[in-house]
Order: C-alpha cells, then sequence, then structure tokens
C-alpha cells in the first residue's frame, strides 16, 4: 500500500509554524513541494474512485491552482494575526455544484498532531442555516439516521465550539432534536493520529471515513435541494 505524508511532511509544518515569515518559506518552498502538497495531490487522485463510489456528485480535484488543495498562504487582510502562512495544509471534496450554490464539502486535514477528517458546511450564510434548521424539523427521523446513529456517534462528533445560546425562536419546544438546531455549522469530523496519516493505511482509512460520513453529507444535500 502506498503512503503519501511522512515524518518530513510534519515536520516542515512544524518548522513552518515556527518560522512563519516569506523569507524562511521561500527558502524552503521546494521541500513543501515536495513533501505536502505534491503527496497530497496523489492522495486526492487515489481517493477518487472511493470518492465516486460514495457520489457522483463530488470531486477530488489534483489541481495545483483552483482543484481541492486550499492554499497554504493565509488571508490577512481581515484578521489580527498577520502571519503569512498557515501551519497546515487542507483540501475540501467539494460538490460539482460548489460555486453555484452553498454544498456540503468533505475535509482533509493534515497538521501535526492536529489531522483530521470531516464534513458538512462551515460558516453558512443565514438563508442556508434557516433551510438546514428547518429541513430538520420537517425530517426528524432521517436526521436522527444521519447525525445520531450510534455507530456515526462513536466514529464521528458534530462541531460545537460555536453554537447559540439558546435554540433559535420559531421552532416547537418538544422537538426531540432542539438542541441540534443551536448549531452554526454543521459540521461531523474525527481526528486521525500522525502514525496514521504518514503510514500505508492512510487511502483505506479515509475511503471508510467518506464512507461513512456519506449519509449526514446526503441529508445536508437533501436539505439544500442538491443531488447526491
Amino acid at each position: 500500500m502506498a503512503t503519501y505524508f511522512s515524518d518530513k511532511s510534519l515536520r516542515f509544518l512544524r518548522n513552518l509554524a515556527r518560522h512563519n515569515e516569506r523569507t524562511w518559506f521561500h527558502a524552503n518552498k521546494h521541500v513543501y513541494e515536495a513533501e505536502v502538497r505534491e503527496p497530497f495531490r496523489r492522495l486526492l487522485v487515489d481517493l477518487q474512485p472511493d470518492l465516486l463510489a460514495v457520489s457522483p456528485h463530488y470531486r477530488a480535484e489534483p489541481r495545483a491552482v483552483g482543484g481541492s488543495l486550499f492554499r497554504i498562504q493565509r488571508d490577512t487582510r481581515f484578521a489580527n494575526d498577520k502571519s503569512p502562512y498557515k501551519g497546515w495544509q487542507g483540501a475540501r471534496l467539494f460538490h460539482a455544484r460548489s460555486r453555484e450554490t452553498a454544498a456540503p464539502s468533505f475535509y482533509l486535514h493534515l497538521q501535526p498532531g492536529n489531522s483530521f477528517i470531516g464534513a458538512g458546511l462551515w460558516h453558512p450564510e443565514t438563508p442556508t442555516l434557516r433551510r438546514i434548521r428547518q429541513f430538520i424539523v420537517d425530517n426528524p427521523g432521517s436526521w436522527k439516521t444521519a447525525a445520531h446513529a450510534p455507530a456515526f456517534k462513536r466514529r464521528f462528533a458534530l462541531e460545537e465550539d460555536d453554537m447559540l445560546v439558546r435554540p433559535p425562536r420559531g421552532f416547537p419546544e418538544d422537538f426531540p432534536f432542539l438542541d441540534d438546531l443551536r448549531h452554526r455549522n454543521f459540521v461531523a469530523s474525527r481526528a486521525i493520529d500522525d502514525a496514521t496519516m504518514t503510514g500505508p493505511r492512510l487511502r483505506s482509512v479515509l475511503a471508510r471515513d467518506v464512507q461513512a460520513l456519506a449519509p449526514f453529507v446526503d441529508y445536508l444535500c437533501a436539505a439544500l435541494d442538491l443531488e447526491f
């Protein structure tokens, strides 16, 4: 089985977090290309059949620009932290219609000691949030299956860092998943340890995770009238 990332990949990201400046990055850009970006692009190619087995509407696009990979450069225009680079590399497996409308994604995150896989919608706009909440109220049984199945909850956790203090108004107080309507992000994720990220089982682990996350993503797609 193929490996993608290595200790050199993690070492580069640790060093980048420590030396977060343009001079250092440009002097070590060849390491970034060889140990982080190119292995990630190979992983995206190899994940394509695994993703296709889950949904024909999702893409793992290995293009260096405009594909699944996020830029390593940070957008500092409106940030207090002006560090020019991220200390991680991320990639999204996106819906074919994501450029025209809000759509859930699968997400892969490489960061020493903090790698993970996730899926869902991060910081959706208010109309999108409203549609999802109403869909949950209208379809509680399938929400229970998608987000609260025992096997799913053993493997993944719903994002809880940014939630409303109390449920939004206008929904029945006796709704069984009222607390879920407090979410501002509808994201499920799980951590992946460094040994797995640098080991030969990575692709098979991610393929199983994508398959296990698929019902959750399918539900969010249905809420937004998207094909899955």
